[in-house]
Order: structure tokens, then sequence, then C-alpha cells
């Protein structure tokens, strides 16, 4: 088994969860978070006056699912996510030793 986490836009992350939903997932968990990369901030405005955002808005989509299918996913996800804009975001692809229900 493999864990595969993915941090992208918050407008792309339906795309995406479109994108994987015909992939044998065992599970997958969609969080919003907020972070940065190379992107570092950005200038927001309020109430007339600018101020500096540190972390920007993003969606953490984690799947778990066999390793053979990893690949197919990971395709999935770049074509469904990728703007080709810096922040698109990253894909991390950890191994899952054991998972125990309850």
């Amino acid at each position: 088994m493999k864990q595969v986490i993915a941090i992208v836009r918050p407008f792309v992350a339906e795309k995406v969860l479109q994108a994987i939903a015909a992939l044998p997932i065992e599970g997958c968990q969609v969080c919003e978070v907020k972070g940065y990369g190379r992107q570092k901030s950005y200038l927001d405005e309020y109430r007339g006056s600018e101020y500096s955002l540190a972390y920007l808005p993003k969606v953490q989509i984690t799947v778990w699912l066999e390793h053979r299918y990893v690949e197919e996913l990971i395709r999935a996800m770049l074509a469904a996510a990728r703007t080709g804009r810096m922040g698109d975001g990253k894909i991390f692809v950890l191994p899952l030793e054991a998972a125990h229900c309850q």
C-alpha cells in the first residue's frame, strides 16, 4: 500500500477528485490547509490598507491505494491540477506499512 498526498489549489480540488474517482482507491481524505513554497506569500487589501498573508489557502487530498496504481493516480492528478503557473502544488508518495480498522 501507498499513501499519496497532493497539495493543490482550492479551485482545482474538485477537478482532481473527479479525475481519480475511477481508480481503485482504498480511502481518501480531503482537508483545507494553508502553506507556502516558492510562491511565498501575497498581498491582500483589508479596509483600504495592504497586508501580507504568510500562508496561502490550499487543499490537501490524501489517498491510500495499492502500489501498482500509484503512477496512474499521479498522472490523473497532474493532468487535473496543472495550470502551468507557480503554486500548482506538490504530490508526495509515502510507503504505508499497515492500516488497522476499528
